[in-house]
């Protein structure tokens, strides 16, 4: 259908250049779904997107309450997007709880919609609110529209037959209706979708596709909305799109890479929020040689995977941090018996549980060093959820080049977080080469590769291979169990030099912006996009900023040390207490700058904008 069939005296369309439109609710109000829908719409009509998917951290919290609180953020615009924005444009709040949670990241007048059958005694006495914000003049500042969301739904759905509670279930879709005529959007991608997941539910259909039609229609036949927002498409660079999220683009990477190195993938891994994801995702690869095993815990998950590289096959097993503390011996016994294996860290708010569906970046240091012993390990980041699809790529070519374990540090953000992203051609993947050992003449399982000094990859059951693996230390060249002083000095100097040789084989870094100057910034992870976003501002105009973004974390490129010499100031901003500055402190003797941020939320743009101009002030 038209997104906009009825035109009434006194309204307008105005074009704007993006919007930042936030749903929030009780964890059972579908607003993980609703804000889904909304993004695959707005991405299917052209536009440049980020989302911020914000889940309550209890499974089951008191329908109502603030720990139950869900939220999905979309910024979508006519531009590029590096953020999911810092404020909010128009908010979609289903009960109090949800407007104070999230009413302080709401700009001054905008957007404000509530369930205004949601905000009785009860419902404010859970949310611990004393006086009802809809009648004591607190949201004076914002455009407010209380909208009897669920009484409406409820009489839209009336002849269909349904109990309440399924009715009322249907109201995130009234709200999304009402959002996509706000902004000029079509229901048709929902539309469809509704068809396909409730195809052998027919009333769940109707139900959900009237309430959404309600939504739309409330809107088209009532005075309350003076406006609607056009946001154009943007320019994005020829070929063909999805909308992708972190965990999504790792599992789709690691299926890429197995095919480009024809070997078969297998996942050893233990559900853990926010990984778990991507063994969901592979579990449906199975046609393409992919084998996904749910083990019984973290040890299991990993040795499993140590197992299926010992046996020729990309092994890969995925975490968060909790898992990686139970993985880290498992992950020395890889280091030892160098065989090729990903580790995926899905970083998360901690210590211990922690806060489980929040993001941080406070693992490098355990990706670093949390091993006993002299066991180095290849780090890796994805910038952003399509950059994880890359990484994936690139942490198996290491792993196979080099036959070491390798580990990818992406975080909630990423993890859930979507963007558009352009489906590359084969042509542009990269090369894994695999070479099996099967010479049986003068084979020694150490002797390694002059230029990288892999040891070689010899498959069990191959006639004349035959060799020991294991924990014990090895003797170099043969192998065999060996405790000699000098000898386990030199396996682990070889150990240690195969790792800082793959700086050999990464791009240098060149710095985005100014090549020296006043100030270059130094990000990993996801801290990309608001400092790309905050440079772009031109309150910076004139001034020499530089800007180098980290993908390898170990070893760091090799020109690292040179270039960050060429600046007076160097910041670096993480979401933790200052761990990538501590290493670069530590390997160039450089005055680098913490900015630091933990508290389950991505930077905000004006964050980084605002320390850059205090860090150029005192300079």
């Amino acid at each position: 259908m038209a997104t906009t069939t009825v035109n009434f005296p006194g309204r307008k369309r105005e074009t704007v250049d993006k919007a930042v439109i936030r749903f929030c609710g009780d964890s059972g109000d579908g607003m993980q779904i609703t804000g889904s829908q909304f993004t695959n719409t707005v991405a299917l009509y052209g536009n440049d997107l980020a989302t911020l998917p914000d889940f309550p951290a209890e499974i089951r919290a008191p329908a109502g309450t603030l720990p139950g609180v869900s939220g999905f953020q979309v910024h979508f615009s006519s531009n590029d997007v590096f953020t999911a924005g810092d404020t909010v444009d128009a908010l979609v709040a289903m009960n109090p709880a949800a407007l104070k949670m999230n009413l302080p990241d709401l700009k001054p007048n905008g957007i404000l919609i509530v369930n205004l059958n949601d905000f009785g005694e009860v419902d404010l006495r859970k949310a611990q609110v004393a006086v009802n914000p809809l009648e004591d003049h607190s949201l004076d500042g914002y455009r407010l529209f209380p909208v009897e969301l669920t009484r409406l739904t409820r009489a839209a759905l009336k002849d269909l037959g349904l109990d309440n509670k399924s009715v009322d279930r249907c109201k995130n879709f009234f709200a999304l209706g009402m959002c996509y005529w706000l902004y000029n959007r079509s229901m048709e991608t929902s539309l469809h979708w509704i068809e396909t997941k409730f195809k052998n539910k027919p009333q769940l259909v109707q139900a959900n596709r009237m309430a959404m039609q309600a939504g739309y229609s409330y809107c088209e036949a009532t005075e309350a909305f003076q406006i609607s927002y056009e946001i154009p498409p943007a320019k994005l660079a020829p070929g063909v799109y999805r909308n992708i999220s972190g965990n999504t683009a790792l599992a789709m990477g690691f299926v890429a890479a197995s095919q480009k190195a024809g070997l078969p993938l297998f996942l050893g891994s233990y559900p853990i929020t926010p990984a778990s994801d991507i063994l969901h995702e592979l579990s449906a690869y199975k046609d393409f040689g992919v084998i996904t095993f749910q083990a019984e815990d973290e040890i299991a998950a990993v040795t499993s995977a140590i197992g299926a590289a010992y046996a020729g096959a990309i092994g890969i097993t995925t975490t968060s941090g909790p898992g990686m503390a139970l993985k880290t011996e498992a992950m020395g016994l890889a280091v030892a018996v160098e065989l090729p294996l990903v580790i995926c860290d899905i970083q998360r708010g901690g210590p211990s549980t922690g806060l489980p569906t929040k993001t941080e970046q406070a693992d490098l240091l355990q990706a670093l060093y949390g091993r006993n012993s002299e066991a180095p390990i290849p780090v890796l980041a994805p910038s952003t959820p399509g950059d994880c699809f890359w990484i994936a790529m690139e942490a198996t070519r290491i792993a196979i080049k080099y036959m070491v374990p390798v580990i990818i540090l992406s975080d909630g953000y990423l993890a859930n977080g979507a963007e558009p992203w352009k489906i590359p051609d084969i042509s542009e993947l990269p090369e894994i080469p695999v070479h099996f050992e099967t010479n049986p003449e003068n084979f020694q399982p150490y002797r390694r590769d002059p230029q990288t000094l892999a040891r070689p990859w010899a498959v069990p059951g191959t006639p004349g291979l035959e060799h020991r693996i294991g924990g014990l230390e090895k003797q170099d060249v043969t192998g065999n169990v060996n405790y000699e002083p000098l000898n386990h000095e030199r396996m682990v100097r070889l150990r240690a030099e195969k790792v800082a040789g793959i700086a050999q084989d990464i791009p240098d870094v060149v710095p985005v912006g100014a090549d020296s100057g006043d100030l270059v910034i130094v990000s990993w992870g996801s801290t990309s996009g608001p400092i790309t976003a905050a440079l772009k501002s031109e309150k910076f105009n004139g001034r020499r900023i530089g800007h180098i973004h980290l993908r390898h974390l170990n070893p760091l490129p090799k020109n690292l040390g040179d270039v960050l010499m060429r600046y007076d100031k160097v910041l670096v901003p993480e979401m933790n207490m200052g761990q990538l500055v501590m290493v670069l402190r530590a390997k160039y003797l450089v005055d680098a700058e913490g900015f630091n941020k933990i508290q389950g939320k991505p930077f905000k743009t004006s964050e980084i904008e605002r320390k850059i101009e205090q860090v150029l002030a005192r300079a």
